[in-house]
Order: C-alpha cells, then structure tokens, then sequence
C-alpha cells in the first residue's frame, strides 16, 4: 500500500498568497497563446521574417507545449511539484526575455519553442497543486479561479497586445509583448519557493521513459499537422504523421510497465473520461472562435490591432459574470449547468449570425457577445473541477497533464477545422467565411451541451 501524498510546510496552506502566485503562471503561458497574434504583423516588418517563419513563431510555441504536457505532469509527480513548477517558471521567463530581445526571427523561433516546453512543466503543476493543496469548497473555488484566470487571458490576450503595442513602451513596440512577462516570472518566483507547498507521489514511483518517448512523439506527430496541414494544403506527409501517431499510441497502449505514465484506472472513472470528452469539446469551439473573430474584426470590419482588442470587452465581462456565478447554480443544477453553458453559447453565437448576416454596425454585435461569453464563464469551470474531482492525489499532475493536452489538442483540432471551413468560404468574402464558421462553432457548443449528458449526476461539485 503506497504511502500519501506528502505535504510540507502546512502553514503555507491557508496563504492568500499560494493561489495567485500559481496562477500568475497559467496567465502568462495563456497570454502567449493569443499575444502573439498581435505582435506578428510589426514582429515581421522588424525582423524581415518570411510567412513560414512567422507561422513557426505561432506554431513552436504551440507544439513544444501541448506535446509535453503529459510528461510535465508526470515529472511534477515524481520530482516535486512546486520544484518542477519553479523550474518551468523560471526557464518560461528567462525564454520570455530571449523572445523580447531576439535579433532575428530564428532566434525568436528558437526562445518560442524554449518557452512552450517550458510551459508544458508549469502549466500542469498548478492543477495538481490546487488538487492537493485545497480541499472540498476550497478546492472548488481555487478551480473556479483557475478556469477564470485562464479565460480572461484568453479573451484579453489581443487587447493586451494591442495596448502594449499601442503605447510602445520604451520605444520597445512588440518585444513589450514577450518582456512584460519578466516582472510577473520574477515577482512570481520569489514567492513560490516560501508561499506554495511541496507535493509529491509516494517513495519508490519510478519515471516511464519509455513510455514518455512514445506518448510525446505520438502527440507531437497528431500537433504538428494539426498546426501546418492546413497552410500547406494537407500535403502527404501530414496523413503520414497521424497514422505515425496512431501506431505509437497503439504501441504505448499495449506496452507492459508497473508504473505507467498515463495510470489506466484514470479512464476507469466516468467522470473524468466524460469530463475529458466535454472539454475537448469546449476548448475545440473556444480557441477556434477567438481566431475567426479577430480575423473578421480586422479584416471583414477594418479594426486595427487595438479596437479589435477592445471588441473582446463584452466576452470577457460576461465571462467574469457567469464565472463567479457558476458555483451557486452547480448546487441547484449539478452538471446542467455545463449544458447550460452550451446551450446559452449556441444561441448567443445563433444571434451574432443573424446580426452579421444583416450587416449590423459593431455596437449591435456587444450584447450576443456579452451572452456568449456568460456561456463560456457557466461551463470552464465546472468541467474542469469534474475532471479532477476525483482523481487520487498521487495521480494529480498525471491528470492534470492529461487535461492539459485535452484543452491543447482540442484546440488545434478546433482551429485546423474552422480554419477549413472559414478560408474556404473566403472566396465569397471574409463575412460569409464568418458565418460558415459560426456555423460550425453552433455545432461544437450543441455537442458540449449532449456530451454533458454522460456525467454522473453527482459528478459536478460546488
């Protein structure tokens, strides 16, 4: 019988201070996600970058992390998972720094892939802290900060950008965009080291190498076409890669090995298979939405950088609404509030067709995208706290990195099809793409909303 997880530092565990400093990690490797689209248009000027390396900016950062988060997870396991947090932070804001000041655009390629690995060590610690760090209402409410903190910097990202970019701070334009998060790594890794508690699986729990190489290889091998196929018009080698993936996954499945990386007794728990299942779901209509929007904001409306920015406002005010509003309905609805979510995303986005279609100015647009990000706030959270509601202790930075790769690789499926549909309307224009995209974005939140139906009933805690 294995031993618990051990904890130090019991009187860390009450901090206020715990909470924010981990999650001014999920922020930073969030914003990167959506900063970035921004930045790139002046980034390519100043660096004389040709088009595929500015995809290999995007696409780097995108691929090192979701392809080792499995791994990350695991490592915080075995090691310590405020040693590999700490770690994962520190190298997340030196690559920061190096993106900020890279003299050419195969340096900033190489700091972006430094930074996604490095991400793929952080993000999946914080699950796993809040997961044996807080307990019952708790742990709920650290959650529902966690799926907060994660949304507002998606729907923020491009603002942020925008003004940083907009101010040129120092004269230092785009590269503000990447050094702004060295004052946060920094702050960051002064506290973590005195405020976050150590945790670690039993004695004796050994790594899975190989099992590791095969899980990172297969999920690099369904990332990398996901990211490229579709920019390079699905050539031969990107069905060659997911039928690659396909046989490691096959391979890995039917290896024998005590300890595996990825404990198949995870899976034996519906409600963190259905969980998984729903947000995948969710993280495929969410990223995909934010990139098809900025594109018809700026292209189809003519907005700059900024303005776009700021047309995100509404989402993230109703997302912070409903955010804060989730736990109390969980206890009336239990996980019908995850289908409500869905349900309210599908007609908010229903309304934004219609207004689009008729041609609408902006403004018109402000209160189908408040709804819509209310939908998003009802539904983050509580798939998320299903998920690890009850995975054991010494398999929490396991799930958190299986979660993490979810959202991940939901997202880039979520983006490789939209991208289909969007630039294949594009020949009747960017307004039509828009709407042959919500099209598509309808079904994805219909399908949140039926996925949910295979949770237990008890499955969703407040």
């Amino acid at each position: 019988m294995s031993r618990p997880t051990v904890l130090s530092n019991p009187a860390d565990l009450v901090s206020t201070v715990t909470l924010p400093t981990v999650l001014a990690g999920v922020f930073m490797t969030i914003l990167d996600f959506f900063i970035v689209n921004v930045a790139i248009p002046a980034t390519q000027r100043d660096l004389h970058a040709g088009p595929a390396q500015v995809e290999w900016v995007i696409a780097g950062y995108g691929l090192a992390y979701g392809s080792g988060l499995i791994l990350g997870g695991r490592l915080g396991d075995l090691l310590g998972r405020r040693r590999v947090f700490v770690v994962g932070l520190a190298l997340f804001t030196l690559a920061s720094v190096a993106c900020g000041l890279a003299p050419d655009a195969g340096s900033l390629i190489a700091a972006r892939v430094v930074q996604g690995g490095s991400a793929a060590l952080l993000a999946p610690q914080v699950l796993a802290i809040l997961r044996t760090t807080y307990h019952g209402p708790a742990q709920v409410r650290a959650v529902n900060a966690y799926a907060l903190t994660m949304g507002l910097a998606a729907v923020f990202g491009q603002l942020v950008g925008g003004l940083l970019i907009e101010a040129d701070l120092f004269g230092l334009g785009w590269r503000a965009c990447f050094l702004i998060n060295a004052p946060i790594g920094v702050a960051a890794l002064l506290l973590a080291g005195r405020v976050v508690p150590e945790s670690r699986a039993a004695d004796g729990v050994r790594l899975d190498v190989g099992g590791g190489v095969l899980v990172t290889a297969a999920l690099v091998g369904i990332l990398l076409p996901l990211i490229e196929g579709r920019e390079q018009g699905w050539p031969w080698w990107t069905w060659l890669s997911f039928a690659g993936s396909a046989a490691l996954l096959v391979g890995y499945a039917r290896r024998r090995h005590d300890q595996p990386l990825i404990d198949p007794a995870l899976f034996r728990d519906r409600a963190f298979t259905a969980g998984l299942l729903t947000q995948f779901a969710f993280t495929m209509g969410m990223a995909a939405y934010f990139l098809i929007f900025a594109l018809y904001a700026q292209q189809g409306r003519g907005l700059d950088a900024l303005r776009a920015g700021l047309v995100f406002v509404p989402i993230g005010v109703g997302y912070l609404a409903a955010s804060l509003l989730a736990p109390r309905l969980v206890v009336r609805l239990g996980r019908q509030v995850i289908a409500l979510g869905g349900l309210t995303r599908a007609a908010a986005l229903a309304t934004l067709l219609v207004a689009v279609a008729g041609e609408r100015p902006i403004g018109w647009l402000v209160p189908a995208l408040f709804v819509d990000g209310v939908g998003m706030g009802l539904a983050l959270a509580p798939i998320m706290a299903t998920v690890l509601a009850r995975v054991a202790p010494r398999h929490a930075g396991a799930a958190a990195g299986v979660l993490t790769t979810a959202q991940q690789v939901g997202a880039a499926v979520g983006v490789g099809i939209v991208g289909i549909v969007f630039y294949g309307g594009l020949r009747d224009g960017v307004t039509p793409a828009f709407q042959h995209g919500l099209w598509y974005l309808i079904a994805v939140t219909l399908a949140v909303a039926a996925l949910v139906q295979l949770l237990p009933r008890s499955a969703v805690r407040a």
